[in-house]
């Protein structure tokens, strides 16, 4: 029979200790402050999820003009980094729990810098594919371990915050990939590889000895079948966002520039407005969630980023689309920060269960966007272009999201 969520888990100090006592022990041991593991979760988010998968975005043109790729090749070699992030997303926990989470997160790091130098060398389509799908492998192994790693030596009423604090960096890596690469390609091409890589290493480095040496790793496969019927459908709300939400981080750009016909110019200007709301987005939803809690917060997300797909939709004016670009962005990276609160909320105290939860919860994210982006793009073909047509799905996907979450947050 399964057991209940809050039974002998929470007083077992060797087997399951409790946030609290891990939050005092990692101190006592690493007698390093909470900030300094919160710079490197940041650190990790920006260089596993921030640039390896945003930066590629700018890249995409001077690899065609290079004529390293085609066309088609590119957009091939995109996908790479969706697949490596679900397979990242399967494995995450179990890396973890075999080689513990500082060790994977000081190894995803390093492995993301090392894709960056090895896309120097055009040495084939294989070659490239293999190194983003490996840069996605490395995204997703973060995402699943940097917050549960980190968040126990915080305290419990400063954990959206904190939080907040860690997803900046995926926020910071969009702002990076439509400024920093920019200037790189400057230099030429496999300069700017280059120039990620070396970002990537430095920061690697100087957060080398910044994780907790000692936070607690659930072994993976355990709790899953003890979720209630609240986390499962949180599952599905967090798959939806991943739908709802891909609509504008792969068409932002090409509306404005093609679609409305202002050009790339305004379509780049766009993009780091978006960037610019993704890197306030994670700080600022923490804040709220840590005066009005995770599953308010969650749902006023939610309600922000549906009006802001249908702003894009239907109301082409330059104040409308800045201030759907930044409500977007926000979001983007601040749904991380409300999807492991609200997991928290619903499973008060179970850090065993908690970590089973954001694993699922990742794996979900990853598989449907993956979809979705196979799916926007066949939409957006049968359409004949119409941006619109895309906008307006990412509404209804961010609505049934919504509607998901109310449901969760009636079932106990």
């Amino acid at each position: 029979m399964p057991r209940p969520y809050h039974g002998g888990n929470e007083r077992s100090h060797h087997d399951h200790p409790p946030p609290a006592t891990t939050a005092a022990s990692g101190a006592a041991q690493d007698a390093l402050p909470a900030s300094v593991a919160i710079f490197a979760g940041l650190s990790a988010s920006l260089v596993a999820i921030g640039l390896a998968r945003f930066a590629y975005t700018p890249l995409i043109p001077p690899l065609i003009e290079a004529h390293w790729f085609g066309a088609s090749d590119v957009v091939y070699l995109g996908a790479a980094n969706f697949a490596g992030y679900f397979a990242g997303a399967l494995s995450g926990r179990r890396l973890g729990a075999r080689f513990s989470n500082r060790t994977m997160l000081r190894l995803m790091m390093a492995l993301a810098a090392l894709s960056f130098a090895a896309c120097a060398v055009p040495v084939s389509l294989a070659w490239y594919f293999g190194w983003r799908l490996l840069s996605g492998f490395a995204g997703a192994v973060v995402m699943v371990l940097v917050a549960q790693t980190i968040l126990p030596t915080v305290a419990p009423a400063r954990r959206g915050l904190a939080s907040g604090a860690i997803f900046m960096g995926i926020g910071a890596g969009i702002v990076a990939s439509g400024t920093l690469v920019p200037l790189l390609l400057g230099s030429g091409l496999a300069a700017a590889w280059l120039g990620l890589a070396a970002v990537s290493a430095l920061l690697t480095v100087l957060t080398w000895r910044a994780w907790p040496a000692h936070a607690h790793v659930p072994p993976a496969g355990d709790g899953e079948q003890r979720m209630p019927a609240s986390v499962r459908l949180l599952y599905a709300a967090y798959a939806a966002v991943a739908v709802g939400l891909l609509g504008a981080a792969v068409f932002l750009v090409d509306y404005v520039a093609r679609g409305l016909a202002r050009g790339t110019g305004a379509g780049a200007v766009y993009w780091i407005v978006y960037g610019a709301g993704a890197l306030s987005g994670p700080l600022l939803y923490g804040l709220v969630a840590d005066r009005i809690g995770f599953g308010r917060a969650l749902r006023l997300g939610l309600v922000l980023s549906g009006a802001a797909a249908l702003l894009l939709a239907f109301v082409p004016h330059p104040a409308a689309l800045g201030a759907a670009s930044v409500l977007l962005g926000a979001f983007t990276p601040g749904v991380v920060t409300l999807m492991i609160g609200r997991l928290h909320e619903l499973l008060p105290g179970d850090t065993h269960a908690q970590h089973a939860a954001w694993g699922h919860s990742t794996t979900m994210f990853a598989l449907c966007q993956a979809l979705a982006g196979y799916a926007f793009s066949f939409l957006f073909a049968h359409s004949g272009g119409r941006h619109h047509v895309v906008f307006v799905a990412s509404a209804l996907a961010l609505g049934a999201a919504l509607l998901l979450e109310a449901a969760s947050a009636t079932r106990r």
